[in-house]
């Protein structure tokens, strides 16, 4: 017994020397779209690789913990917010092997509830800035071309039907509808070397890529 809590307590030490590199946040075809982002959308700020549970909270009276476990592995390439912090739009970059149905159909479905876009961007196949500027702030650019004197009812209607024209671009585009999570193709659980075993895992989980960087470039340590 004493041996296997030194053991534990050896684990939960912080290490003095970290056997840990720096390497870059994003791999060579992300840092294309990234940089088009960067060009596209002036007036916002385009966040990298952030957790979706950063800008989602779970209603009251949820298991908080729960819906952190399931979507904790879940994140977007990039993350496209307005000054005031508010999430405008995601983009995913496509890795070697794609982006799984389940992972795309989640954030479909969970980031068109939240009314946020959602979009998956090829380094290759860049849409047109006016495009994806009027995907991602469509309804904003419609509220400020308003009048001061249409009520909320009018406004909160203009934005429902300008969000539900997006979305049948986006499916038209996509091949894909915003399934619930009900819908979602029932597929065994993630397993292997980028699951947490402790964690609640499911076929929308992502690599890790701190596990297995993709074409990241390892840097020296100072």
């Amino acid at each position: 017994m004493g041996w296997a809590r030194r053991q534990a307590k050896a684990r939960r030490r912080i290490p003095k020397d970290w056997p840990l590199d720096p390497r870059v946040i994003a791999n060579s075809q992300e840092r294309q779209v990234w940089n088009y982002l960067l060009r596209t959308f002036r007036g916002q700020h385009v966040m990298v690789k952030l957790p979706i549970t950063r800008f989602t909270l779970p209603r009251s009276g949820e298991n908080r913990a729960h819906w952190y476990q399931m979507l904790s592995g879940v994140y977007c390439t990039f993350t496209v917010c307005g000054p005031d912090g508010r999430v405008i739009g995601c983009v995913d970059v496509p890795g070697p092997g794609g982006i799984s149905r389940s992972n795309r159909l989640l954030k479909l479905s969970l980031l068109s509830q939240c009314g946020i876009c959602y979009r998956i961007v090829r380094p290759d196949e860049l849409p047109q800035a006016a495009d994806i500027l009027e995907e991602f702030l469509g309804d904003e650019l419609a509220l400020a071309r308003v009048g001061d004197g249409i009520d909320a009812a009018a406004l909160a209607k203009a934005r429902q039907k300008l969000r539900a024209a997006v979305d049948r671009q986006r499916q038209q585009r996509t091949g894909t509808s915003t399934s619930p999570p009900s819908e979602f193709p029932s597929q065994p659980a993630a397993s292997g070397p980028f699951v947490d075993s402790g964690s609640t895992s499911g076929p929308w989980q992502q690599p890790d890529s701190f596990i297995a960087p993709l074409d990241s470039r390892l840097a020296a340590l100072a």
